[in-house]
């Protein structure tokens, strides 16, 4: 098979939006059943709901490694984060080499790895070597997530890139609501090591799927080249470009809202307002389904007719008053807040992840066209790790208050703006946010 993978086919040049620049390169050539064929739709959206997967559809079985290991919970928990933090470092050796190498050859390389892993820790004898092999899937699941929002940059621009992340949301956004129930559907049938093969066997479709349904998007004359010393140049130039910086930055910070949510939701909602699991399920669900909604209004009715800055702005004022509430009932300043007004100002606070995440992540990556994979890698490594960091803090003064949960989203929701409003300046900068980041260097002040 060809590098161009299955489907060659006379050039389309894509569209441009208004917002970017003359002089920014587009996307490569490609056919438009490629760009907008619902297989190709559905292979990036399965490669960013697989992190997910991974992380959640182990949840239920927690308990039960415990017990079948002979480990205190504390150690179980580390197999949740050392698969957290290799999906964050991993994006960042993953996300350069795609732009070296295409995209095609480190996904089908880290895919293949995932599957192996992930079948090991269905045979890992102790909790030890499952924290091992957890950090060893985390690393290469990474390739998934990272060099999808790569393809996304490759195939689209401008407006057309915003509705598309708004799309994968339908997608990869009913992971975390699915992931939990077959965990649980699993566990009546096998026990906690029934969850990874099932994992394996996921990992092991995609794989497959990806290397018969998605060609390479990154042709040779568009891709980096020199070693680890010129990605490293090429991330600090990305860095040093003030709007990527901004739009990274805000997005992580909105990004740690919603860890922080996962995070305490099921203390907050179940042990300090006496809502049973059902309930619980059935809230997060809800939200889930919110953020999917207000996603899909961003992508079809927002994109294109109202500027993704003002989108953007109004997403990140929503979400901030929606943390103000929280605060607010959380201190008992108007009198003690039940489940419903909670649940309410939770599920604003969730759905405006469908209008901030997408915007933030196509305005980051417009300005990248000849570093689609390392600004990925920066986009996601800095999401993860701002919402590993936010994520323990929820839980500081303990299980019977959501002051701590209040407190962190709203400092992570002015953070977000306060980096949108500083760096990425929308009112003044038209010009400097048009013109793509050079990856090479700062770009002007």
């Amino acid at each position: 098979m060809s590098e161009r993978g299955p489907s060659a086919a006379p050039s389309h040049e894509p569209s441009r939006s208004p917002s970017t620049s003359p002089s920014a390169p587009a996307p490569g050539p490609l056919t438009a059943a490629r760009r907008t064929g619902l297989l190709v739709t559905f292979i990036l959206g399965g490669l960013t709901a697989l992190p997910p997967l991974s992380m959640d559809m182990y949840l239920p079985a927690l308990p039960e490694v415990t017990a079948a290991l002979g480990s205190p919970a504390a150690t179980v928990q580390l197999t949740l984060t050392s698969c957290l933090a290799g999906m964050a470092l991993g994006q960042l050796v993953i996300g350069p080499m795609s732009d070296k190498w295409g995209r095609r050859r480190p996904l089908l390389a880290g895919m293949a790895v995932y599957v192996l892993a992930t079948a090991i820790c269905a045979l890992a004898p102790s909790a030890e070597l499952l924290i091992g092999f957890r950090l060893l899937q985390g690393l290469a699941g990474a390739a998934a997530i990272v060099i999808a929002r790569a393809v996304v940059r490759d195939l689209y621009d401008g407006v057309e890139m915003a509705r598309f992340f708004s799309t994968l949301m339908l997608i990869s956004g009913t992971a975390p609501i699915v992931a939990p129930l077959i965990g649980g559907q699993v566990l009546r049938f096998a026990d906690w090591r029934g969850v990874f093969v099932v994992l394996t066997a996921v990992g092991l479709a995609l794989t497959l799927v990806v290397w018969r349904g998605l060609g390479e998007t990154l042709p040779p004359e568009r891709r980096q080249t020199g070693g680890v010393g010129a990605a490293l140049r090429t991330m600090r130039g990305l860095l040093s470009d003030r709007v990527f910086a901004g739009y990274t930055l805000a997005g992580g910070f909105a990004f740690a809202v919603l860890f922080s949510y996962i995070s305490a939701s099921p203390f907050v909602v179940q042990e300090i307002y006496g809502a049973s699991p059902q309930a619980f399920s059935l809230l997060f669900g809800l939200n889930s389904v919110g953020l999917i909604v207000v996603g899909q209004i961003n992508g079809k009715l927002l994109v294109g007719r109202v500027s993704l800055d003002k989108v953007l702005a109004a997403g990140i004022a929503v979400l901030t008053t929606a943390s103000v509430a929280l605060l607010l009932m959380s201190t008992g300043v108007f009198g003690k807040a039940g489940l419903f007004p909670v649940a309410a100002a939770l599920f604003v606070l969730m759905s405006t992840m469908g209008l901030v995440l997408p915007n933030t992540n196509a305005q980051a990556l417009m300005r990248t066209p000849h570093a689609a994979g390392s600004a990925s890698a920066l986009l996601g490594t800095s999401s993860f790790l701002v919402g590993a960091v936010a994520s323990p803090l929820v839980g500081i003064a303990g299980e019977r208050t959501a002051v701590p949960m209040a407190l962190v989203q709203l400092s992570c929701s002015l953070l977000a703006a306060g980096c949108f409003l500083a760096l990425c300046r929308p009112w003044r900068d038209r010009e400097a946010m048009a013109a793509p980041a050079d990856p090479a260097g700062p770009a002007a002040p």
